[in-house]
């Protein structure tokens, strides 16, 4: 029984701390966006990223305004501008998707973390909105995804 249990423990501690990993854009394009340079007048810059311990092994679909942007990873981070107004960015979960309403002025970046939960089968995701100092740090660390 007590081998039954361990190898039930190890099975459950490698879904929720091995790594996934996704395709990567070019180095050179990952520093240029780490510069934080202001979108256009006319767009805002949404940095979404995922930097969690738990649910590594985990990959998760992130949308914004309904548009499949990719698959995410831990360490990983997605750039996208979107028109100024009212931007839905949505992540999939257990059982349904996770979404936020990003209220943007153009010009400006904002910067959305999705993170990773336990969940009663697999690990749900769910996405907010975080300040700009966390959000910088946080993508600071993190390679940009194709």
């Amino acid at each position: 029984m007590n081998k039954t249990l361990a190898i039930a423990i190890l099975a459950a501690s490698t879904i929720f701390t091995g790594c996934a990993s996704v395709a990567l854009a070019p180095k050179e394009q990952d520093a240029a966006l780490k510069t934080f340079t202001a979108p256009p007048a006319d767009k805002a810059a949404v940095y979404i990223y995922r930097n969690t311990f738990v649910g590594q092994a985990l990959k998760k679909n992130v949308y914004v305004n309904g548009e499949l942007v990719g698959e995410s990873a831990n360490k990983v981070y997605f750039y996208r501008q979107v028109p100024p107004g009212t931007n839905k960015i949505s992540t999939e979960s257990e059982f349904s998707d996770n979404e936020i309403n990003l209220i943007t002025e153009g010009g400006k970046n904002y910067f959305v973390e999705q993170y990773i939960r336990m969940g009663v089968f697999v690990g749900g995701a769910n996405v907010k909105q975080v300040s700009e100092e966390e959000g910088k740090k946080n993508v600071l660390e993190s390679s940009l995804a194709k």
